[in-house]
């Protein structure tokens, strides 16, 4: 028997395994093709997992890679991680983020002017691709494809955060708080929590040392967005109050506060606290009285346009239906929505319409909004939608009897299997 046969035999499928571990699902599939081998802190744990002891578990997947000769001629490996592409990217961020924060905390050379360091433009250059970068992101249909880029620009940083003066290094730390954001959503997208948590907090830290407010705000509602999906809705709200207070000292020009305040209404929806949710959703739509135009970036695009999706489903949290459907039917009707042109809000609002209809006993509201949000899973690879289908799955009990429910239950679990 095999790692897989084994997983398969006691019920996990491969993203199960790997959420159990905190690794990334594609890992758990390099294990079991002996692409690679786990690693000797991961093995007591997953030897637990498996019902099996340490040696049991060497003779099914393998000895560990630091127990085993290199290769003549065989490209050397890095023995302090897996060596695969997601612990290369997490080892380089935890570089940066320690060699910028290293040199803020460092008094500027004096021998070197600020004309000298602004002439470099290398901030400047970065925040410019950076901003291109989130571009392809939101455009990108199957957003893993992005990766290999961001770990470019990210190699690229780190080469030129060596030896530059405070002032630059300043700015450089906002380049980086800006990346290390899209990292996290690239991870976050992947399913990948752990990384994600870990790249919204270096942003962060990378934020506060650039005195960047906004992005600093931003970064810990992205983080708070982990603690959401996974439901802990008291942590959520605790680290948007922190998001809050530092949004208050950003630029009144950008949005950040308003976008808080629509991420906290989803915190006070799980909560069961509907007064706190309208509250803050009131706050939110404050953004469509910004005179001028909203200075929007990468990291940050909140700008009133998903009001009504966000409005359907809090309302949908706290099983006020009637008016749910109401906000998720007519954002569905949106033109980028409609347009097909944002996939990932388009299945969210299509699995929340889907939700009602599981709510009310109605198989075929069910099957007319799942089977369009499961294709859109299908065609994209999204793990964000195929996350808000897996959520639908809680809510489809009632139907159990339906056979063509039943079917579309078994194809969303085939999501996350393959």
């Amino acid at each position: 028997m095999g790692l897989a046969e084994r997983r398969r035999a006691l019920g996990y499928s491969q993203e199960g395994l790997a959420h159990a571990l905190g690794v990334d699902r594609r890992t758990v599939g390099r294990w079991e093709t002996r692409e690679t081998t786990p690693q000797p802190p991961l093995r007591p744990r997953l030897a637990e997992l498996l019902h099996l002891d340490l040696d049991e578990l060497d003779a099914l997947v393998g000895q560990p890679q630091a127990a085993r000769p290199e290769s003549a001629g065989s490209p050397s490996r890095d023995h302090h991680g897996s060596g695969d592409l997601d612990d290369m990217i997490r080892r380089q961020f935890l570089r940066a983020i320690a060699v910028t924060s290293a040199l803020v905390a460092l008094p500027a050379d004096e021998s070197e002017s600020l004309t000298e360091a602004a002439q470099r433009g290398t901030s400047g250059d970065f925040l410019r691709m950076n901003g291109h970068l989130w571009q392809v992101y939101q455009l990108a249909r199957a957003k893993g494809s992005v990766y290999p880029i961001v770990r470019d620009q990210l190699t690229a940083l780190n080469d030129t955060l060596d030896g530059q003066p405070q002032v630059e290094t300043r700015a450089l730390c906002s380049a980086a708080g800006d990346l290390f954001q899209l990292a996290g959503e690239l991870a976050f997208d992947g399913n990948r929590y752990t990384d994600a948590a870990a790249s919204y907090t270096l942003a962060a830290s990378a934020s506060k040392e650039a005195k960047s407010y906004d992005l600093w705000a931003c970064s810990l509602v992205r983080h708070a967005y982990v603690d959401l999906y996974e439901q802990r809705f008291a942590d959520a709200a605790g680290t948007l109050s922190a998001a809050e207070r530092v949004a208050q000292r950003g630029d009144s020009s950008l949005s950040t506060r308003y976008w808080v305040a629509s991420v906290q209404a989803e915190a006070y929806a799980g909560l069961g606290d509907l007064p706190a949710c309208e509250r803050a959703l009131d706050e939110a739509e404050k953004v469509t009285d910004m005179t001028g135009p909203i200075h929007n970036v990468g990291w940050l695009r909140f700008d009133g346009s998903r009001l009504a999706e966000e409005r359907g489903a809090r309302y949908l949290q706290l099983d006020r239906l009637d008016l749910a459907e109401k906000a998720l039917t007519a954002a569905l009707s949106q033109d980028i929505l409609a347009s097909g042109h944002s996939f990932r809000r388009r299945g969210a609002v299509l699995t929340d319409l889907a939700s009602i209809g599981a709510k009310r006993h109605d198989p075929d509201q069910v099957l007319t909004y799942g089977r369009e949000a499961l294709q859109l899973a299908r065609e994209t690879s999204s793990g964000y939608v195929t996350r808000r289908l897996q959520r639908l799955q809680n809510d489809l009990g009632p139907l159990a009897r339906d056979a063509r429910v039943v079917e579309l239950g078994a194809e969303i679990d085939a999501l996350s299997t393959t």
